[in-house]
């Protein structure tokens, strides 16, 4: 087995900490031919589709590919920015906004940001951060809830990444922050603002997205520590069982999923007489193809079309200053004991000489 070549190693040099936040990922543009090479590599991953490699083969390339390809571009097209994708540009936004915010701890800590698949990989910025000195890594998931179908899968890259390395870093992972004080409180106060603006509806409905009822019956945790998120969220608003509801959404294939599914849900509220609904993601910390479309337009328009009157979506995180503020207190306990501290002056420095070579790395890949 040969190994990636490395930076030369230097007795005495003072070792980095890095943080890698890392989300799902993102086609690199709203076009059949990308999204198909994203559907490609996001669907052969066997913690994704548990089916057996040589029949999952010809169903996803022979069948799946071809046509699903076409009509996810046509979704990804109703969301896409001018600065592009939504899930990438709220990922890149928020590493840059965490590595302020642990600078203003006195913590001098390079923070970049990964996706599971697409670009930036994993495996390219773990290189990068080798490149910039960090040998010690922190791999904090864009997953509140730990599942093996995303969390798990986080970290299959990072060990499979290092098998290839011979002066392997020193590695710390964050399983899960479902039930974290920061995090939820973050979301309770997304949904009061929300309501102090537009006022409360007659029933909130926190959609979470949704995996096969197989990996529960097998043990992941993932179901309970949805609904632990949502029982500790409604607590901070006072709300009642009656008020609220759990729903899992984007279902896939034939198969049952975890239940009740979010769509079916809606169109019954709306037939029964729910007159206002507001609908936010509490496991997506920023906004995407499963938050703005899925849900911001189709569930809106399943919705209504049933007879509902007022639908309200409320944004994810992204950017928000307490979401921001949580995840550094999230990284600053889990770093604790690794030599993070330095005088002010020496993290700025520090970080503006991160920015640059993550600059040049940038348009170096761009010029190949």
């Amino acid at each position: 087995m040969g190994f990636n070549p490395e930076p030369s190693y230097r007795h005495g040099s003072e070792a980095r900490v890095g943080v890698v936040l890392a989300n799902l990922g993102t086609p690199d543009a709203p076009t059949p031919a990308a999204v198909r090479v994203y559907l490609k590599q996001f669907l052969s991953d066997p913690r994704v589709v548990e089916i057996p490699r040589a029949i999952w083969w010809f169903i996803l390339n022979g069948i799946i590919l071809p046509f699903r390809s076409r009509q996810s571009a046509h979704k990804y097209a109703s969301i896409w920015t001018n600065e592009g994708s939504p899930l990438k540009l709220h990922t890149e936004r928020q590493a840059r906004l965490l590595q302020q915010a642990l600078v203003q701890r006195g913590h001098a800590v390079r923070v970049d940001y990964a996706m599971r698949y697409g670009s930036p990989g994993v495996p390219a910025v773990l290189d990068r951060l080798k490149t910039e000195g960090c040998d010690r890594i922190l791999m904090l998931p864009a997953y509140p809830q730990y599942s093996g179908t995303t969390t798990a899968s986080i970290f299959d890259e990072l060990f499979s990444h290092y098998i290839r390395v011979r002066n392997a870093p020193e590695l710390r992972l964050v399983k899960h922050y479902h039930d974290d004080d920061g995090y939820i409180e973050a979301l309770a106060a997304s949904v009061r603002a929300h309501w102090a603006q537009h006022g409360r509806p007659d029933k909130l409905v926190m959609s979470f997205h949704g995996v096969p009822k197989r990996t529960l019956l097998l043990g992941d945790p993932y179901h309970c520590e949805c609904h632990k998120t949502a029982r500790l969220m409604a607590e901070k608003l006072g709300l009642s069982k009656e008020d609220y509801l759990v729903t899992f959404q984007s279902r896939f294939g034939k198969a049952e999923w975890l239940q009740p599914y979010t769509a079916p849900t809606l169109e019954k509220l709306a037939k029964e007489g729910v007159g206002r609904v507001d609908v936010m993601c509490p496991g997506f910390t920023s906004d995407c193809l499963e938050t703005l479309e899925e849900i911001a337009m189709e569930a809106r328009e399943d919705f209504l079309a049933a007879g509902g009157k007022a639908f309200h979506y409320i944004p994810c995180l992204n950017e928000d200053a307490r979401w921001i503020e949580a995840m550094a207190a999230l990284v600053e306990g889990h770093v604790a004991g690794w030599p993070t501290t330095a005088d002010p002056a020496a993290v700025q420095a520090r970080q503006a000489e991160a920015d640059t070579s993550r600059r040049e790395a940038l348009a170096l890949g761009a010029a190949d």
